[in-house]
């Protein structure tokens, strides 16, 4: 396993790249959302016309780089559209979305997005940075998804760091699913979405250098396995908004499941996501629309 990092970060200087932004335009291929459906170990079923569902437009959208521009974790070098964090691990923190329109599959979308925030932090593993993107997505010449998307950017283990306090997940849970991960999930989801990064495939790179125990189960993943959780329990009601957050990773080395409870209200459903021994991995509310 790799050494902590030593880097000192300049915040500064990262904090210049607020306000940079970049655009792109994707098809939104019918063929690719027959894909994920079928990693979802759902029937693909669509036809053009058809409505994406909620999250699956992150399977769109990708970000191309050249083989040389590859860093050794797997993903685009730094420096690019994101600051240049020194910093060995990056994951998704969270994110928090709004569902104003559909987008149809077969038509194009666009995806302008901003660098909102760099915050620097110190916690009890290292140095922290937090990365805030927002993606604004429109087709048809409406906007269809607002989203923001927070990175967290951290320091390899430090020696002697006191271990984490796990929280348990709630145990109130009305719909829940179990989910057995797999090389082969994950590396479908990587390809997928053209996710690089090693963490998700590489089980030498993720044990020895990253020092986690097992391969990761994509943050995003988990995210979407909670949405379609209440997709498959409402499937006539239309979600508004979804704010979802990381606790602690989820590994290919045991099952996990993801769980929801519907509110009195109608409208709010809590979704979590908890790992084999009841510890909870990430945290999520979906709003519906009023019927």
């Amino acid at each position: 396993m790799s050494s902590s990092s030593t880097a000192v970060l300049d915040s500064d200087f990262l904090k210049t790249w607020i306000g940079r932004s970049q655009s792109a335009q994707d098809v939104m291929s019918v063929g690719s959302a027959q894909a994920l459906a079928a990693t979802l170990d759902q029937t693909p079923q669509f036809v053009e016309g058809d409505a994406l569902p909620p999250l699956w437009h992150w399977i769109y959208f990708w970000a191309v780089s050249t083989q040389s521009e590859c860093g050794e974790d797997g993903h685009p070098k730094r420096g690019g559209f994101l600051p240049p964090v020194a910093l060995p691990r990056r994951m998704w923190a969270g994110g928090r979305l709004r569902f104003d329109h559909a987008i149809t599959l077969g038509s194009t979308a666009t995806r302008d997005s901003r660098i909102e925030d760099v915050k620097i932090k110190s916690g009890n593993s290292g140095q922290l940075a937090f990365v805030t993107v927002s993606h604004q997505i429109s087709s048809a010449g409406q906007m269809a998804i607002y989203e923001e998307h927070d990175i967290v950017y951290r320091d390899n283990p430090q020696p002697n760091a006191p271990a984490v306090q796990s929280k348990l997940a709630p145990t109130n849970a009305v719909w829940s699913r179990t989910i057995t991960p797999d090389p082969v999930l994950l590396f479908r989801y990587s390809a997928l979405t053209f996710n690089g990064h090693r963490i998700h495939y590489d089980r030498s790179y993720v044990t020895e250098v990253e020092g986690y125990p097992g391969l990761i189960v994509h943050g995003p993943l988990i995210a979407t396995l909670l949405i379609e959780l209440v997709r498959s329990h409402c499937p006539n009601r239309q979600i508004q908004s979804f704010d979802f957050r990381a606790v602690s990773p989820i590994f290919d080395t045991a099952s996990f499941s993801v769980h929801a409870r519907p509110d009195d209200d109608g409208q709010t459903v809590e979704l979590w996501a908890a790992n084999h021994r009841g510890e909870l991995a990430m945290q999520a509310k979906a709003m519906l629309r009023s019927e």
